[in-house]
């Protein structure tokens, strides 16, 4: 007998629920109120996400640290919940959820709020805390109306140890993301027709050709696909467009973020036999009026909070293409630094610029800068010696390849399988050169402060985010360095200070790095 259900599964949607990207005041094809007018409901289709609700958009930002007072505003509606980020998922209907590293942002306590919130069941595997105040399970079996038992498990990426506050993860226990999603899938697969595993985590290799691209734990989805057996594999956290295909044991899918499209999954078995089609559907429907209501109230002051004028720069800090900066200095970054320098006191500090972002305006409003700086991080001075932060240099030196032509290109590395701009870190108060023509780990020439050379056991305080002192994307030479201080302003509130406490800004201009050859 022939018998079939249907998926419907987002994933990073990073707090972009209404039809905007806030980086202006259109309707665009995004959001969940677009997507969630196309998910059916009936008693054959799962409704699922990925993790990486809670933190990511001008949105969630407001919500939980410009304005907390705006967590006793009343939505029009509570009848979903007061929480607007489970308020959204529950008119979504959505039955099952797991969480990326993100939604640990604002602590176990909001998450906690936003747990016993939404009605979906949110499977984790391999996080527990230890008070126990998150409502977790490691699996479910759910029985469609058609008799299908369909077994699921979610887990998380485990970098969450090292991405994420000391004081949130002192409270957890995580472990190994593939360990736990075998040991869960040994659990479930007896009780099942059919296995999910629902994965805040994405591929480590090129799905066509299986070349290991990295041998990061970050992301093991291709190693689980080879070596577990689960049917489908719903991944995320890489904001990669996957629409669909079988890879080793299992078929995979992968939505892109912010909500922009879902995955829908159609599956059918008949005599033991799975067969699998899926596609991405866009943000195009008209957005749920339901939903826009909901919002409405909170929405109105979020825009007005966007367009309070900040202050007055001495001139405008526009986007260009990330290679370009890279190889010609970056204002926004230089502007950054300026920031993280005079709030820390450190001699050198170093930002990275997110993939996309907005740029400053000469009178620059809050919504140019929260769609500039879009991170949350606070930040760390450090006693380096100048060998150690050669090597750091030397490590964001491989974001560029010399091309056969004799021109600068960017490394796949940094392209694949998931665009990684937000890894090449751009330095202020140290000129260095790197020089493209060398080998990977010997390209810087020059590090000079002050006019002279650095020696390689010279000390010097060094101001970086708490993401790049975590240690992610190899950056292993960063976490074992003697603590000076921590400033634990988040960054993008210190540049709103800083440009406010102002008559006017004057942006540093002068290019830092240099990069051979010439181009």
């Amino acid at each position: 007998m022939q018998k079939s259900f249907h998926i419907r599964y987002t994933s990073d949607m990073h707090g972009y629920f209404s039809p905007t990207s806030y980086a202006d005041t259109q309707e665009r094809e995004i959001g969940l109120l677009r997507l969630m007018n196309e998910y059916p409901h009936d008693g054959n289709t799962l409704l699922i996400d990925g993790g990486d609700t809670l933190q990511g958009s001008p949105f969630t930002n407001y919500y939980e640290r410009i304005a907390p007072e705006s967590k006793l505003f009343q939505l029009s509606d509570n009848s979903y919940g007061s929480h607007p980020a489970a308020a959204m998922m529950n008119l979504a209907g959505y039955q099952y959820i797991t969480l990326g590293n993100h939604d640990f942002n604002y602590g176990l306590e909001e998450l906690a709020t936003y747990l016993r919130q939404i009605s979906a069941t949110c499977l984790l595997a391999n996080v527990r805390d230890k008070a126990g105040q998150l409502p977790l399970r490691r699996y479910a079996i759910h029985t469609l109306e058609n008799g299908l038992r369909i077994g699921l498990a979610g887990v998380t990426s485990h970098h969450i140890r090292i991405w994420e506050k000391p004081e949130t993860v002192e409270q957890l226990e995580i472990e190994d993301a593939f360990t736990s999603a075998r040991e869960v899938y040994e659990e479930l697969r007896d009780q099942c027709d059919f296995s999910i595993l629902i994965y805040h985590g994405g591929y480590e290799c090129d799905l066509s050709t299986r070349r290991v691209l990295s041998t990061d734990t970050e992301n093991q989805a291709c190693r689980i696909c080879d070596e577990i057996g689960y049917d489908l594999v719903l991944t995320g956290h890489q904001h990669i467009a996957q629409p669909g295909m079988t890879y080793g044991l299992s078929y995979t899918v992968q939505p892109p973020q912010h909500a922009t499209h879902a995955c829908a999954i159609d599956i059918t078995l008949e005599d033991g036999r799975k067969t699998f089609s899926s596609e991405l559907l866009p943000a195009s429907a008209p957005p749920n009026r339901k939903g826009m209501l909901i919002l409405s109230p909170l929405e109105r002051k979020v825009q007005s909070w966007l367009d309070t004028p900040a202050g007055f720069l001495d001139q405008a800090l526009p986007c260009v293409p990330h290679l370009e900066a890279a190889l010609h200095g970056s204002l926004v970054a230089n502007f950054i630094n300026t920031v993280q320098l005079d709030c820390t006191g450190a001699q050198i500090s170093t930002c990275a610029l997110p993939n996309e972002y907005k740029g400053f305006s000469a009178t620059p409003t809050i919504r140019d800068i929260v769609s500039t700086y879009i991170y949350s991080n606070t930040l760390v001075v450090l006693s380096i010696s100048a060998a150690d932060l050669k090597k750091y240099i030397e490590h964001t030196a491989e974001y560029f390849e010399l091309l056969p032509d004799g021109t600068i290109g960017l490394s796949e590395r940094y392209m694949r399988p998931k665009v990684q701009h937000y890894n090449y870190d751009y330095f202020a108060g140290l000129d260095y050169t790197i020089d493209v023509r060398q080998p990977v780990g010997d390209r810087v020439t020059r590090m000079e402060m002050d006019g002279r050379p650095l020696t390689p056991d010279e000390r010097v305080t060094l101001c970086i985010n708490s993401y790049r002192f975590s240690g992610a994307s190899d950056y292993n030479m960063l976490p074992g360095q003697p603590v000076v201080r921590a400033v634990l302003t988040d960054v993008c509130d210190a540049i709103i200070a800083y440009i406010l406490e102002r008559d006017e800004v004057h942006i540093e201009t002068h290019c830092w790095s240099r990069i051979l050859p010439d181009t």
